[in-house]
């Protein structure tokens, strides 16, 4: 089977986020399907972007081929994003007969986060009479809306609105990412009857054979260890929706706690304003983002692993996040802070989820993991990472949305 995967943030381990479509053409190679992706050669979430000259470049990485559009570089969520979506969204659209023949594809994705590549992917699709898969990240409009306080009638929502609406009427099959979409997706238009799940997932390979660490960052860990230190750490995405500012105001409760120390490793656009805020702070430290290979060997020298978001009605629909995943893989205790209805992480008893936005408490939290016993810690990670291999194996995943395709 031929599969052409559009998304526009598609990356690699090379070259950094997202990894959930290099993950799953791995895993659809070796079942012994054809993969291409196509993707923007510029993109918000990468730590290396691409460098073309001109759009629909091929190039092979590990044996997947990626064909890279190019748009204009950007920076934030501002009108630049915009401009580089619908570049993208465009010279796809206008060149839909050329990808249908050069990728000749059984299956066409539209995974790209929000709407709209679904117009071309479903061109694409038609002209090739293959399936139309509209794969679901975040519930797009809805996330900006909630997220940016964007009102349902400016043009940019409109736009996105009318391309859900499009995608749930016209795609032959829906895979979400969250598990409590179904109402939504069937108010604006979707027969249920098309709806599945798959969630994000972790890659058993990576955690056998992890990077090293690069060498300051390892002697900074190895230091804190030598000083009995009670390391929380963080690692990913510096941005508004993670509610980082949550645990700064935890550690500046905790700050006369000599024994704890907070370690924020990763990069993002409020990552400049975090530091600031934590200037002052003797418990807390920023480094740079790492190589996802290199992940597990930083999640191993942490005592607790902390993440959580701010308050937002989307998180009723679940969570799949790829941080929370290799926090349970590590085999370390959780502390979340989120509100939402679908909690992995009390359903795997992997640690303790409290309200978000909540410093106090995640403060009372913190001192209480630190006051557990070794084996208590121990027993939560191995929850953890027992949960995650039998649900949430990208080699599973992979298959699961195969089966899905065939019906």
């Amino acid at each position: 089977m031929n599969i052409l995967l559009v998304n526009h943030y598609a990356g690699s381990p090379h070259m950094g986020m997202e990894f959930r479509p290099y993950y799953f053409a791995k895993e659809w190679i070796k079942l012994g399907h054809n993969v291409t992706i196509l993707a923007a050669d510029n993109s918000h979430l990468r730590k290396r972007n691409i460098s073309i000259a001109k759009s629909f470049t091929e190039e092979i990485i590990d044996e997947i081929k990626y064909i890279w559009v190019k748009t204009p570089k950007y920076k934030g969520n501002g009108i630049s994003r915009v401009i580089n979506i619908f570049s993208f969204v465009l010279k796809s659209f206008f060149k839909s007969r050329y990808l249908a023949k050069l990728t000749n594809p059984d299956v066409v994705i539209a995974s790209s986060t929000y709407t709209i590549d679904n117009y071309f992917v479903r061109r694409i699709a038609k002209l090739n009479k293959a399936l139309h898969v509209y794969e679901v990240h975040d519930l797009w409009p809805l996330s900006p809306m909630e997220l940016g306080n964007m009102s349902k009638y400016h043009p940019f929502i409109m736009i996105m609105q009318h391309g859900e609406n499009f995608a749930y009427k016209n795609c032959d099959i829906v895979v979400s990412m969250l598990p409590n979409t179904k109402e939504h997706m069937a108010n604006h238009g979707l027969d249920l009857k098309k709806w599945n799940y798959i969630p994000n997932g972790i890659v058993i390979e990576d955690w056998k054979y992890p990077e090293k660490l690069p060498e300051k960052l390892y002697l900074l860990l190895d230091e804190l260890k030598v000083k009995n230190k009670f390391i929380v750490g963080y690692t990913g995405g510096h941005a508004i929706s993670n509610s980082l500012n949550t645990i700064i105001d935890a550690a500046i409760l905790l700050k006369d706690c000599e024994d704890i120390v907070f370690i924020f490793i990763g990069d993002g656009v409020e990552k400049e304003s975090l530091i600031k805020k934590a200037q002052n702070l003797k418990n807390v430290i920023f480094y740079n983002s790492i190589s996802k290979k290199a992940i597990p060997n930083a999640l191993k020298e942490m005592d607790l692993l902390c993440f959580g978001t701010n308050k937002s009605k989307l998180y009723k629909y679940g969570i799949s996040m790829n941080k929370m995943m290799d926090y349970m893989m590590a085999a370390k205790p959780i502390l979340q802070y989120i509100d939402t209805e679908y909690d992995i992480i009390q359903k795997a008893k992997a640690g303790i989820t409290i309200e978000t936005e909540n410093p106090t408490l995640l403060a009372e939290m913190i001192k209480k993991f630190k006051n557990m016993t070794s084996a208590e810690l121990n027993d939560l990670g191995k929850n953890g990472k027992d949960f995650v291999i039998k649900n949430h194996n990208y080699e599973v995943l992979a298959e699961k949305f195969i089966e899905h395709i065939k019906g």
